[in-house]
């Protein structure tokens, strides 16, 4: 039972570490990106949360008025993945369809109408779990035992080892591809040089032995 508690704790910690949660400030017009490597075929799913500065009031509100607009593009081919334009609280969902940089940018309205020189202030809050997303188990929770509940999240860390695994393959492969050929590049090289060497010596060989020839006959 021990040993049971510490792969499931283990397999927690290796699960808090995808979930990447952060909070900014930004102007309303304003754009701000953040940039997250992923595996190919990998679930990702974020939730924001914006609050807008009340000089009235001294604090931050929601603003039911201000509208989040989201885009996540792929760093390598300039393929966006992600266009959506929420409420000041929602949630948005993407799979990878290719691993590398993927570009998550959110950007405000400016609910006043006053344009880029609107003097609205956003505090944004940002959750991004990163990996096939947890089902939502509090319905039927009543109706499964706590060590089938715990099974299923061991099968789920195991499948991101999965996925982290097939990534770092992808990515040794790719180092093995480039090796090998800058390998051949320096093998022709050696060739060329060695064939460039030889010729030389010959000619100059058949140069000085003309030479002497000569010398001789005079």
């Amino acid at each position: 039972m021990a040993r049971l508690c510490q792969k499931i704790l283990a397999c927690f910690l290796l699960f808090s570490s995808a979930v990447n949660a952060l909070h900014f400030y930004l102007d309303a017009n304003e754009k701000r990106c953040f940039i997250e490597e992923l595996p190919t075929d990998t679930v990702v799913e974020g939730h924001y949360k914006a609050l807008e500065w009340s000089d009235d009031e001294k604090k931050y509100f929601v603003n039911d008025k201000l509208n989040i607009l989201v885009q996540v593009a792929e760093m390598d081919s300039g393929h966006e993945v992600v266009r959506t334009n929420g409420p000041s609280e929602g949630r948005f969902t993407f799979t990878s369809h290719e691993s590398g940089d993927h570009s998550i940018c959110l950007s405000t309205n400016d609910p006043n109408g006053s344009g880029w020189f609107s003097s609205t202030h956003i505090r944004m809050y940002l959750d991004v779990v990163v990996g096939s997303t947890k089902p939502d188990v509090d319905h039927d929770r009543g109706h499964i035992s706590e060590l089938a509940s715990k099974v299923r999240d061991l099968n789920q860390k195991l499948e991101d080892i999965r996925r982290e695994q097939q990534y770092q393959r992808e990515r040794e492969a790719d180092f093995r591809n480039l090796s090998e050929a800058t390998n051949s590049k320096a093998v022709w090289y050696s060739l060329i040089q060695i064939i460039v060497l030889v010729a030389t010596c010959f000619w100059q060989l058949t140069h000085l032995r003309r030479f002497f020839e000569d010398r001789k006959v005079r």
